[in-house]
Order: C-alpha cells, then sequence, then structure tokens
C-alpha cells in the first residue's frame, strides 16, 4: 500500500468543551469517538428530531450503497471524498478496494479528531492509495491542488459529498465549490451528494428548530435547503436513476425502507 498524510497541527485544534459534529454523527452511528458534551446535545437533539438516528444510519448506508455502484457498475477507480467524518465500519476506500484493490482515495477533513484518527483511515491495499489531507471545504482549490498529488486529474473521479454542503451556509458558495471542482475533473467523472431537508414531502419540517438548538449549541453551523436548491447542485451533470430522492430510497438493496429527509444522489459529467 502506498500512503500518504498531511496532517496539520489538528490536536492543537481540538476543543472538548463545545459538541462538534463529526463527534455528534459518530455517536448517533453508535460510535465510540465522542464526548459527555457531544452525547448530551446528541441526546437533546434526538429528544427534538427522533428521526436523527435514522438519518444518519441512512447517510451511511447510502456511502455504502454508492461507492459499490461507483466502483462495481461505473468502474471509477478514484474517489476524492470530501467531508470525511470519523472513520467508521465500511469507509469509502475500504469498500472501493474490496472491488478494485487499486483504487485511489483522497480523504479530505478540517476536523482536528478527525485528522487525529487519520492513521486508522490510511490502512488500504498493497495495490490501491491511501491519501488524506487536511482542507476545508469552503476552499476547494487547496483541495483540488493537494489532491493533485494522489489522483490523477485526467481520469474520472468520482466525487463524494455526504452531508458537507450543509456547513456551507451560504447556497451560492456552495454551488461555486461544487463547480470548481467538477470543472477541474474529466468527462465520466461523478458526483454523489447528501444533504439534509426542510422538504415536507420528506419530513424534514423538524429540522429547522432542532438545527436552531444545534446552531446554538454545537459547531459547526449547520443549514437545511429545499429539494430545489440540492437538485441545483447537479447543474451541468447527468443525474443518474433514481434521480435525487430521499437517501433511504436511493438504489435500496432490499425492500423499500422509510424515507428520510436526507436527499442523495450520484450524476455523471458527461
Amino acid at each position: 500500500m502506498s500512503e500518504n498524510h498531511t496532517p496539520s497541527s489538528g490536536s492543537a485544534r481540538l476543543d472538548t468543551s463545545v459538541a462538534h459534529n463529526a463527534r455528534v454523527w459518530n455517536y448517533w452511528i453508535g460510535g465510540k469517538d465522542n464526548y459527555e458534551v457531544d452525547q448530551q446535545v446528541g441526546e437533546h437533539v434526538a429528544g427534538m428530531f427522533p428521526i436523527i438516528r435514522e438519518i444518519a444510519r441512512a447517510d451511511r448506508w447510502f456511502l455504502g450503497r454508492a461507492v459499490r455502484f461507483l466502483a462495481g457498475e461505473r468502474g471509477v477507480r478514484q474517489f476524492l471524498d470530501i467531508g470525511t467524518g470519523l472513520p467508521t465500519a465500511d469507509n469509502t476506500h475500504q469498500i472501493a478496494q474490496r472491488i478494485a484493490p487499486d483504487a485511489r482515495i483522497v480523504y479530505v477533513d478540517n476536523d482536528p479528531i478527525v485528522l487525529a484518527h487519520a492513521r486508522t483511515l490510511l490502512t488500504g491495499t498493497h495495490e490501491g492509495v491511501t491519501d488524506y489531507i487536511d482542507a476545508d471545504v469552503h476552499d476547494p482549490a487547496a483541495i483540488l491542488e493537494r489532491a493533485a498529488a494522489t489522483l490523477d486529474f485526467t481520469r474520472p473521479v468520482a466525487v463524494m459529498m455526504l452531508g458537507i454542503l450543509n456547513f456551507v451556509l451560504d447556497t451560492e458558495q456552495a454551488r461555486r465549490t461544487v463547480r470548481q471542482v467538477m470543472a477541474a475533473l474529466p468527462a465520466g467523472s461523478h458526483l454523489a451528494l447528501t444533504h439534509p431537508t426542510y422538504d415536507e414531502d420528506l419530513g424534514g419540517a423538524g429540522q429547522i428548530p432542532a438545527m436552531k438548538f444545534w446552531n446554538e449549541n454545537a459547531t459547526p453551523p449547520i443549514t437545511p435547503r429545499s429539494g430545489a436548491d440540492i437538485a441545483a447542485f447537479f447543474d451541468g451533470l447527468d443525474l443518474l436513476e433514481p434521480g435525487l430522492v430521499s437517501c433511504s430510497r436511493w438504489r435500496p438493496e432490499a425492500g423499500s425502507p422509510a424515507v428520510v429527509p436526507q436527499y442523495g444522489a450520484v450524476a455523471v459529467k458527461s
């Protein structure tokens, strides 16, 4: 396995006095990498919006299905996972490299606790490459510059943006981020994205007070968006079946899962 690792002094930025998204999300999906403050905020949000744990699990399961689809059916061999989060079972590189041992994966995050776990993320195959870069979704130019050390931007790349653009509060800035990243990649590249919504037909109205509490008691601040706003992130790309749907309903592997107020979709650049 080829390993690259470019963390900064994340431990110096680690603040355990305020709940942080990566750790609370980890708590909701049953992980161990969280603190009492994360558990308290997580429980309060879950009390206000009980479906949040189902959303967290549905988003994680979407990751697995999307990567299997991209590596298996679409033949993608390079992944740029922006907004990695804390490692759990079946991270992007593990799923992709089971299908294609030579797959190359670059993880991107700027959360200090994720940085502290970066070595866990770097356990991949001998044939493939797994890299981790410390960069912010608000700075796509830096992401592209650093990722280019590992990924070949003349060949297709699957960009994973799962539950990350909701932390870019300005919608136009979020759109620019997607456009800038995808513009740097060749035809045949893909975008996989999930995003929370307040759309009532997905049961999202309860997100609004829960996110207000979150923004007053945790970091980083978050925003939900309408399905129309989320669909606009795919402008210029071709949405693949079944289009933009509740992430639990995107190519489910069994049955008809319950709808959750988190959209998910995969698109290709033609």
